[in-house]
């Protein structure tokens, strides 16, 4: 089938009922770029934008079956991970992506949603730096999610930020994204940082307002352009002017209906 040869982006995580982040951003970003996808949903979530009322995570088996048959079923070319809800999820993930290590897989590690409800459980973070994040090509925290994965203050500044993401390095990944979208400032500076070359500082325009799911839609596009087989640096620059692209165009469409 013509179908099957197409490059598909594998999307593991979980649902948001309410559209605005999850697998339905994962989707509509990728297919943006002009892939296609296959899923393995981790949890059903019951969300409304303001609120996270009820987590139903999938059995850890049951995830990594939906893994193994997207892959036998597609040509995967890259992965996205979100949501993972428990550490026993974690370890199964983990299990695929062994058993598939030339496929790059980006992970963003997300341990809350955007209206503070957990969406991991605590004692699965070290099982997430521990066995995850070493098997995967890019890791995306965002501020908060760097200080909670490295047991630190939230960062004051760049250097903060820079010191927390060497400490998390040193744990296994083979490169971070520190996302910079929780810091003030006009400018808006995500951090490219590795050990195989100096931090790469990519910074846009701060927009007033907020947008739920943009590190979905971030982690998603980088995993698409990864897919087409582009160097991480480029892959990293494309996903972030994508997201600053839809950020301005939500922005302009609720400035123009406040007029």
């Amino acid at each position: 089938m013509a179908l099957k040869q197409d490059p598909h982006v594998l999307v593991v995580g979980g649902s948001d009922s309410s559209g605005g982040a999850g697998i339905a951003r994962d989707i509509e970003t990728i297919s943006a770029i002009g892939l296609r996808t296959c899923l393995a949903i981790t949890a059903v979530t019951v969300q409304t934008h303001d609120a996270v009322r009820d987590i139903r995570p999938m059995q850890p088996g049951l995830v990594a079956d939906q893994m193994r048959a997207a892959l036998q079923a597609n040509e995967v070319a890259a992965i996205k991970i979100g949501m993972l809800a428990t550490g026993q999820i974690i370890a199964a993930v983990a299990t695929v992506l062994r058993e598939n290590p030339r496929i790059p897989a980006v992970l963003d590690p997300v341990l809350a949603s955007s209206s503070g409800g957990p969406l991991l459980q605590a004692r699965a973070i070290g099982v997430m730096k521990r066995d995850l994040m070493p098997l995967c090509r890019l890791v995306t925290p965002n501020l908060i999610e760097l200080a909670i994965l490295t047991g630190s203050e939230l960062a004051g500044d760049d250097d903060d930020a820079l010191r927390q993401g060497r400490r998390l390095l040193a744990a296994g990944p083979r490169a971070l994204l520190i996302k910079g979208g929780h810091a003030a400032g006009p400018r808006s500076t995500d951090i490219l940082l590795s050990l195989e070359q100096e931090p790469i500082r990519l910074d846009m325009p701060r927009l007033a307002g907020s947008m739920r799911g943009t590190g979905c839609m971030l982690a998603s596009a980088i995993a698409a352009r990864l897919a087409g087989a582009k160097p991480l640096e480029d892959s990293v620059r494309e996903g972030k002017r994508l997201v600053f692209e839809k950020f301005l165009q939500s922005f302009e469409r609720e400035s123009g209906s406040g007029a």
